[in-house]
């Protein structure tokens, strides 16, 4: 276990572990599929510029983001690979995605009118992945429409806009199988039509996966893939293969007591002591992003056992029993995700127990919690 002397609390990151599972994801598509990694939301709360700087080495084909700030912010790592804005953003952000040489995935003819504007003044093409709904509903074209959008989209891929993408989003590839054959016959409907009437332009990249359609359905997979959860360690859905493990969270212990039955904790009292028992509190809280949630059913480890928390979760506190742990002592490690000797609580776990999904629990993680790196990279060249 890695510890930080300085820090209350604070989040480990396992490079090598990133790696292998951007090489895993690699290996289960054809060796000519591009890898685009998605380090949207601080490279789901990691740190962007860490996780690029490990998985640089591993030659992915860009770069995936949600808004042209996270664009900007990789322009200014000075990253030489493409940037794709896979959401739609406000038109004015269009702009500056524009400016910045961003890749733009656009879902409306009024968005691309937009950038067609704007292109004429640059001294380089715009490129633009087209975004198909299939299913998802949050964005895109609609596919059941599709024969009156491509013309419009065919006519405004000009020498200053070029369209050079197309994809969608699939809804539940890891939990429905059948969704996924369904929404990959109506794209596939959209790629006919636009080769039927001509609209079609040539070298045109085709992508449509998430981290679990490139295990599902690796067949799909065209020309790029698009793995986000599972190269952060998170689930993909039941039958499929698990991540290596690649975040632990950790908090010290800074408050040990014994205390006498009937004793209460934390705001609301909503734990009561059964009997003499001895409660060590952890510095950490909602405000570092545990979820409030655990407060009476989630666990931390300590000395390599496994202890329940009790009471709610304050914002800057947590509570765990630690009786018949006497060893235990204020400055000690508390695991909240990770392993401590044999036991493990791991990403997917603390999101069931907190009722949500691990993409939240990652991305929740805040500021104050430093990011500490740990394990061997591979070398960059040069």
């Amino acid at each position: 276990m890695s510890t930080n002397p300085q820090a209350r609390a604070w989040v480990e990151a396992r490079a090598d572990a990133l790696a292998e599972n951007f090489r895993r994801i690699r290996a289960h598509v054809r060796p000519d599929v591009g890898i685009l990694p998605m380090v949207k939301a601080d490279a789901y709360g990691l740190g962007m510029a860490e996780v690029v700087d490990v998985l640089e080495v591993e030659e992915p084909w860009g770069w995936g983001v949600a808004t042209v700030e996270e664009g900007a912010r990789l322009r200014a790592l000075r990253v030489a690979r493409p940037i794709l804005v896979c959401s739609p953003v406000p038109h004015d952000e269009l702009l500056r995605g524009v400016a910045l040489g961003l890749q733009l995935s656009i879902s409306s003819l009024e968005a691309l009118a937009v950038v067609g504007r704007a292109a004429p003044s640059l001294a380089t093409p715009v490129l633009v992945h087209i975004d198909v709904d299939t299913g998802m509903g949050r964005s895109g074209f609609d596919w059941r429409s599709a024969r009156e959008w491509l013309p419009a989209v065919a006519a405004a891929s000009t020498a200053d806009v070029r369209w050079v993408g197309i994809h969608t989003h699939l809804h539940s590839a890891d939990v429905d199988p059948g969704s996924v054959r369904e929404q990959w016959e109506r794209f596939s409907g959209v790629l006919r039509a636009a080769e039927e009437i001509g609209a079609r332009p040539p070298d045109l990249l085709v992508h449509v996966l998430n981290s679990a359609g490139a295990f599902g359905v690796p067949e799909h997979a065209c020309d790029l893939v698009r793995p986000g959860i599972f190269l952060y360690g998170g689930d993909i859905g039941e039958g499929r293969p698990a991540p290596e493990p690649v975040v632990a969270v950790r908090a010290r212990v800074v408050h040990v007591r014994e205390v006498p039955e009937g004793t209460t904790v934390g705001y609301g009292a909503t734990y009561r002591a059964g009997r003499t028992e001895r409660w060590a509190t952890l510095a950490i809280g909602y405000g570092d992003g545990l979820p409030r949630a655990l407060g009476n059913r989630g666990s931390a480890l300590i000395a390599g056992r496994r202890v329940p928390i009790i009471g709610r979760i304050s914002m800057d506190l947590t509570v765990v029993d630690i009786t018949g742990l006497p060893q235990v002592a204020v400055g000690d490690v508390a695991t909240l995700i990770g392993s401590d000797g044999g036991e493990s609580i791991d990403l997917d776990e603390v999101a069931r127990e907190a009722g949500t999904i691990g993409y939240e629990i990652l991305t929740g993680l805040t500021p104050r919690l430093q990011r500490v790196w740990t394990g061997p990279r591979r070398p960059h060249d040069g």
